[in-house]
């Protein structure tokens, strides 16, 4: 059986389940994404130092605040390994290659963690649906990333994937309060509006996704993006709660020799405590 038809070992997604209610407060969110950033920024930090290799991958509707989630993130990242992909149409030059090449191109090096905003999921979601690839080559894309990502995590990368869900209804207003506001304008393009006026297409899509790639090693995670406080918090609580099993979360520790300096020539001592973990 191929890899794309075994059961999954846990629950797989459908839209229909999803629970677009859970909301938070201004006054609650601010806590929780201070707590939700801190964590994560831990979590990034022993990467950086254990030199382990991570992808997010985040997926979604268009306007479900993917955006609004990765600028939560960059704010807190050490930019020296945290590398945001955001991924449109091919280039020419990558037009005429595997639709992979240009996802090995950006696969993270040892210490970083590498986060595409949509991915190699175009394949089986808008190339499927807007028919730029052909029925036969989408259909056998699935089975081609679940054996693509099995490879990665095979050779020790981490792989988290989420999706954010929003109601059409929601989708509807937030496109309106774009093309109100000059400053967002730019985000709305005629793909945009396609896509909405085929969601029952794009539904039917995902659902599939869900259905051939949501495995065991690699699963999907659905977030409810009605409310943006929440999907923030959840988005980020998600990659940690992935990406931390092993790591030392701990501060790394000082080099010995840069603390006798500092004690030397600064006049900062430095607990023992802090030279080891």
């Amino acid at each position: 059986m191929p890899k794309s038809e075994e059961k999954p070992e846990r629950r797989t997604p459908r839209l229909a389940d999803v629970d677009l209610s859970p909301h938070l407060e201004n006054h609650e969110y601010e806590n929780r994404i201070q707590r939700a950033q801190h964590r994560l920024r831990a979590v990034q930090l022993a990467y950086l130092h254990e030199r382990r290799r991570a992808l997010v991958v985040l997926e979604g509707w268009d306007a479900a605040g993917k955006g609004g989630a990765i600028r939560r993130m960059s704010a807190v990242l050490d930019p020296r390994g945290f590398k945001v992909w955001p991924i449109a149409k091919p280039s020419d030059d990558e037009q005429g290659r595997h639709y992979l090449y240009r996802f090995w191109q950006r696969l993270p090096e040892p210490g970083a963690i590498a986060m595409f905003d949509r991915s190699w999921y175009g394949r089986v979601l808008v190339e499927r649906v807007e028919g730029f690839a052909a029925k036969a080559r989408w259909r056998q894309a699935y089975d081609e990333i679940n054996a693509f990502e099995d490879m990665l995590i095979d050779d020790g990368a981490r792989l988290v994937k989420i999706f954010f869900h929003i109601s059409a209804k929601e989708q509807l207003k937030r496109f309106e309060e774009r093309m109100r506001d000059p400053f967002k304008r730019w985000k709305i393009t005629a793909a945009d509006l396609d896509s909405r006026a085929r969601r029952k297409d794009y539904e039917q899509a995902i659902d599939e996704m869900f259905r051939r790639t949501s495995t065991r090693q690699a699963p999907w995670h659905v977030v409810s993006g009605e409310n943006k406080y929440h999907a923030r918090v959840r988005c980020l609580s998600i990659i940690a709660d992935a990406l931390a099993p092993g790591c030392d979360l701990r501060p790394a520790p000082l080099d010995a020799e840069v603390a006798r300096r500092a004690a030397r020539e600064l006049g900062v001592r430095i607990p023992k405590s802090a030279l080891k973990r």
